[in-house]
């Protein structure tokens, strides 16, 4: 039976790219080496960094004075990383705390200096994007989620910056289309829309770098990884190769206008199922839903069982929502085909009718 994964993360993935990523592991390149043995840097691996490098520019339409990088420790370690190359030793930054992920950022930034957070949505249990707050230039950053997986959350207009602007894209990135200019620093984990867990894509304006007055450790410098590649210590080898391969995809498929499309078509599907069908009820502010995660509430719990039966019969996986909001949470990820939405849809209705 195929499975229709909606899974929050590691994401679902092309089953063309896990084809190819598993041939690698046994011959990559047609050499009769692993993919996982061969030198970071003997020119096969090379020719894959540049070529993911490559794709992140082209897919993004990335202007120049940009570096691309693939580094190591999630988006949580760029929670430290960002204030630690941004924040002056005296300075301020300004944080939307718009979830967990959020919150965890904000908290290394206040090891570093001093925080102010401008939007705050806690009191209703995150299920709205702040607005109406003011971003002054006396900030050395303002920071930003641009999807929030546990409460289905997502800024669909960012907001006018007079300061640095840096963004935690790790759920939403290359599912849409984005103006990098606005941005100064873009980070997103792969394990959410890219590929496996293990390397971060990091996009940093270069001219942004190197002013804050303090002494960066050397493996926490943007520009030690800028200077070698993405190759100052060994790369996490496969994560970049199974990214390659992903943006590869979406490049053959149409990019980031077809992916949009699709994605689009699926939010509408299930919302417009949420929002007709009377015993579900969805969790997100209407204006602020997430086009990645959806998250929903069954009315009445007399039917639980039965939904949750019925779910994983037809073959759904990870349906699940995430403890601090219950429910159910539907991530539609880039690869997730349009067809696994229909049938979850169906199910709904099906329950609906009985």
């Amino acid at each position: 039976m195929k499975k229709h994964n909606f899974s929050a993360g590691p994401c679902i993935l092309p089953e063309e790219v896990l084809k190819k990523a598993s041939d690698s592991i046994i011959n990559f390149n047609q050499d009769n080496l692993s993919l996982i043995e061969i030198s970071h840097r003997s020119k096969p691996f090379v020719d894959v960094m540049d070529k993911a490098q490559k794709l992140v520019r082209e897919l993004l339409n990335i202007p120049n004075g940009y570096s691309v990088l693939f580094l190591q420790g999630g988006a949580s370690l760029e929670f430290l990383m960002v204030p630690l190359n941004l924040l002056k030793e005296k300075g301020k930054s300004a944080y939307l705390n718009t979830g967990t992920w959020a919150k965890k950022a904000i908290a290394e930034a206040e090891n570093f200096g001093h925080v102010e957070v401008l939007g705050d949505s806690s009191e209703k249990n995150y299920n709205y994007i702040p607005k109406g707050y003011t971003i002054t230039n006396d900030f050395d950053y303002f920071h930003c989620t641009s999807n929030n997986t546990i409460y289905g959350t997502q800024i669909k207009d960012f907001p006018s910056c007079p300061t640095l602007m840096v963004c935690d894209m790790s759920s939403d990135i290359f599912s849409r289309k984005i103006d990098v200019s606005q941005f100064d620093l873009i980070y997103a984990g792969a394990q959410k829309n890219m590929g496996p867990a293990g390397t971060t894509l990091v996009i940093v304006k270069d001219e942004i770098l190197g002013k804050t007055g303090r002494n960066i450790p050397t493996m926490l410098d943007y520009n030690t990884h800028i200077s070698k590649g993405s190759m100052f210590n060994t790369p996490p080898v496969f994560s970049i190769y199974v990214s390659m391969l992903t943006m590869q995809w979406l490049k053959d498929n149409g990019g980031i206008d077809w992916v949009e499309r699709i994605n689009q078509q699926k939010a509408n599907l299930l919302y417009h199922e949420i929002d007709r069908n009377p015993l579900f009820e969805g969790t997100a502010n209407k204006e602020d839903r997430s086009n990645m995660n959806v998250t929903f509430l069954i009315n009445d719990k007399s039917k639980e069982d039965k939904f949750n039966k019925i779910c994983e019969e037809a073959g759904i996986n990870g349906l699940k929502g995430h403890r601090s909001v219950g429910g159910y949470r539907a991530s539609m990820y880039n690869a997730l085909p349009l067809e696994s939405v229909q049938v979850l849809v169906g199910l709904m209705q099906k329950l609906a009718n009985n």
